[in-house]
């Protein structure tokens, strides 16, 4: 366990927004709130940051930062470069009672404070890439869903004599098929604008299936880059948006310390709500819930077709186990099992360097 008071004297809890970043200094020995400031989420900003934090914080210092991954991830670098220690804060709980930005920044130093195990910051590099490649899919293929969801109401509300020419084809065929469509003059006002608003929406689709066909191999290419992607699509059930979503969930070696603390990220380790004789547990809802859903998504496969998730399932089956439990149980194993996979993989591709 790594207690912050017993490595260093202060930890600056950091708020950060879009455009500016709100910073309190707390002492470890009895966490009190030595100075504040708010400054501007840019260069010049971090710069007078790291001065103020050096009159205000001299000597053993840590910077428990908020979103690590995205308002605060300029400030990280900086303060990285300039060989500072950072560490990242989950979401903070929102008490009730008073909040505003310089209150944030002294709960982010306190949440720290009260850890024993730190978390680092996300990395960026090949990570980075692979996140906006992946947000950007997933935007695209969301967008995509609900065009032909509204092409398909569109084709059921169509004039008969435009729907018969529709039903009962594939999505391709469909699509070719609208773009063919004329718009004679003469038509009444219904069919012509019928045809219109089914060519615009088939319009989009052919679009966003464009776009989804151009990065589905860059996701693919920036999975083989990383050390551990060939090792987790070699796995059953893992495809290549699986493993982006476990390789963005992981970020780098030592931010998730063991595979009890990545299934608790994920969400599948279960919470003890034990009181006195009564043992039990329940479903942890928290984490993680993409990693969650890639791990589900996983399970659910093997499950279906690989021989030796079956044959666990069966008997699991038998000892009395419904098929919800069976497939948590799963889960966890899977995280255990990709987790070490994804750590040997980066271990073996460091070990020649380290040599």
């Amino acid at each position: 366990m790594v207690m912050l008071a017993e490595h260093y004297d202060f930890v600056i809890g950091g708020d950060p927004d879009r455009d500016t970043v709100d910073l309190a200094v707390l002492d470890t020995g009895a966490a009190r709130v030595h100075a504040h400031v708010a400054d501007t989420a840019d260069g010049p900003g971090y710069r007078r940051m790291l001065t103020w934090a050096g009159e205000n914080a001299p000597g053993r210092r840590i910077w428990a930062l908020e979103g690590t991954g995205s308002f605060a991830a300029g400030l990280v670098v900086f303060l990285l470069d300039a060989g500072e220690t950072v560490v990242e804060v989950g979401a903070l709980k929102r008490a009730r009672g008073a909040k505003n930005d310089r209150i944030d920044a002294i709960r982010a130093a306190r949440q720290a404070l009260a850890r024993d195990e730190q978390g680092a910051p996300r990395s960026g590099g090949l990570r980075e890439a692979l996140r906006m490649v992946f947000a950007c899919r997933e935007g695209v293929l969301v967008s995509r869903t609900k065009a032909v969801n509204e092409l398909k109401s569109l084709i059921v509300v169509a004039p008969e004599h435009l729907r018969a020419q529709l039903r009962g084809r594939s999505l391709t065929a469909q699509l070719t098929r609208i773009e063919q469509l004329q718009i004679p003059k003469s038509a009444p006002i219904e069919h012509r604008l019928s045809v219109f608003s089914l060519q615009s929406v088939a319009a989009r689709v052919r679009f966003l299936s464009m776009q989804l066909a151009e990065l589905n191999p860059q996701l693919l290419d920036l999975i083989k880059q990383h050390p551990a992607g060939l090792a987790l699509l070699t796995e059953p059930g893992v495809g290549p948006v699986v493993a982006a979503q476990l390789l963005i969930s992981w970020s780098h070696h030592e931010r998730v310390r063991n595979e009890a603390a990545f299934a608790s990220l994920a969400g599948v380790a279960p919470l003890e709500t034990s009181s006195g004789q009564r043992s039990r547990h329940r479903l942890n809802r928290g984490g993680d819930r993409a990693l969650n859903r890639a791990l589900h998504t996983v399970a659910v496969t093997r499950m279906r077709c690989h021989p030796e998730t079956r044959a666990y399932e069966i008997r699991r089956s038998a000892q009395g186990k419904t098929h919800r439990d069976i497939r948590r149980s799963l889960k966890r194993a899977l995280a255990r099992r990709l987790y070490r996979r994804i750590e040997a993989a980066v271990r073996l591709d460091d070990a020649p360097a380290a040599a």
